[in-house]
């Protein structure tokens, strides 16, 4: 779980307007802390496969926001996958 001010930290790091809290582009970056988060989790601990299946939702959510981010805004998408440093 991310706390209030990390959040916000995130958030206007990519955020394309003052009041830009639930683009695409904001969301991806908030799931990809989160998806760090429970990596270094699940690390630990190997046998929380509840968690484990938190993760694999939440990879499946950022790839679908990417899709729609590429498929809308071409360079939107760039910047983001190198902000992230994402594949």
């Amino acid at each position: 779980m991310l706390k209030k001010a990390k959040k916000e930290t995130i958030i206007k790091k990519v955020q394309k307007h003052e009041k830009d809290t639930g683009s695409s582009a904001v969301q991806v970056a908030l799931l990809t802390e989160q998806i760090a988060q429970l990596t270094k989790h699940l690390k630990k601990n190997k046998k929380d496969f509840h968690s484990r299946r938190g993760l694999l939702q939440m990879v499946a959510d950022r790839r679908s926001h990417l899709k729609y981010l590429e498929k809308k805004d071409k360079k939107g998408y760039d910047s983001i996958v190198k902000k992230l440093e994402l594949k």
